[in-house]
């Protein structure tokens, strides 16, 4: 994978991670300070706007990064860190279309549903998208 094919994918993963971090944030856990409020922030929609827009960035990015990056060290039976970044390329899929599931659910059973599953599964990547980063640091000489 190139420089730059690795920055990208960094920068749009801090983005998302900033952005669904502080968003779901407001969301879970600050109360409206006007009782008639649907908004827990005044920025949720901005940070929400902004998260949509990153996201097909790093979709992109994870298709740049699947033939050189995951595939090809599969193909050739690469080993290091090969449990983090497997675990990352399976998440990877879940992660993004349940964000879009969010997105274009209209009921609220669906919503909620899909809310909690993107969450979750955004965690788990972002968690282990660390911990493959710290591996691999170690492993560089």
């Amino acid at each position: 994978m190139s420089r730059l094919e690795a920055w990208w994918i960094h920068l749009s993963v801090i983005g998302l991670g900033l952005t669904g971090g502080a968003w779901g944030w407001m969301i879970y856990a600050m109360e409206p300070s006007d009782e008639f409020s649907i908004l827990n922030h005044p920025w949720e929609p901005t940070l929400q706007l902004i998260h949509l827009l990153v996201a097909p960035l790093f979709v992109f990015g994870m298709g740049l990064a699947w033939k050189k990056h995951v595939w090809g060290k599969v193909v050739q039976g690469e080993k290091p860190r090969r449990r983090t970044g497997l675990f990352l390329a399976a998440l990877a899929a879940p992660a993004a279309l349940s964000g879009w599931f969010l997105q274009v659910s209209v009921e609220e059973v669906w919503r909620q549903f899909w809310s909690i599953f993107h969450l979750s599964v955004g965690l788990a990547w972002g968690i282990m998208y660390f911990v493959h980063q710290v591996a691999s640091a170690k492993k560089t000489p």
